[in-house]
């Protein structure tokens, strides 16, 4: 299934004003951690079944573009993460031999038009966001990425695990020489 028809076959539940803000903070707890190079708080985030996927775009002519969309679950993927994929990532980011970390990427991270819904079984929610990820490295290097996230989290305790991330960009080519952040 692509990932623009499965928003389309989904019924929506708005959440609470209160969930809503709990949901929110969240999301901004999760993009400090990460600006602030907190990987192992980061990766504890995440459910223990996590989904981290980001699909490339494919350029298809209008006629296609209906039925296939613009994302395929069999084309190439950026990220197709699971927990211990993401781990890996984070034990190469926390290496002083990291290559594509020299010099150090610094991030910020930025989510807004956050919409909250609640999820197919009790404690779980679909979170709707838009995202943009400025990077800066050295002197003069600066790249921006940008795009439109669903995630599904699910409570635990008082707060939240990510349980799956489907990230949307829609470059079909990324400017930057490499993606060694997570968004």
């Amino acid at each position: 299934m692509s990932a623009q028809s499965e928003n389309q076959t989904e019924q929506l539940y708005p959440v609470s004003l209160e969930q809503h803000h709990k949901v929110s903070c969240f999301l901004a707890y999760e993009y400090r951690l990460l600006d602030e190079e907190c990987f192992d708080d980061w990766l504890a985030l995440m459910h223990e079944d996590v989904h981290y996927w980001m699909p490339g775009i494919e350029n298809r002519r209008r006629e296609n573009l209906l039925e296939h969309g613009f994302y395929a679950g069999d084309h190439m993927a950026y990220f197709d993460d699971s927990l211990r994929d993401l781990g890996r990532r984070v034990a190469r980011f926390k290496q002083p031999s990291a290559w594509a970390e020299n010099p150090g990427t610094r991030n910020v991270h930025q989510v807004s038009n956050i919409e909250v819904y609640y999820g197919e079984t009790d404690g779980e929610y679909v979170v709707h966001s838009v995202f943009q990820s400025v990077r800066s490295r050295g002197l003069d290097e600066e790249y921006v990425i940008y795009g439109r996230r669903k995630d599904v989290l699910v409570q635990q305790g008082g707060s939240f695990k990510i349980k799956k991330r489907l990230i949307l960009i829609p470059s079909a080519t990324l400017s930057c020489k490499n993606i060694n952040t997570f968004l």
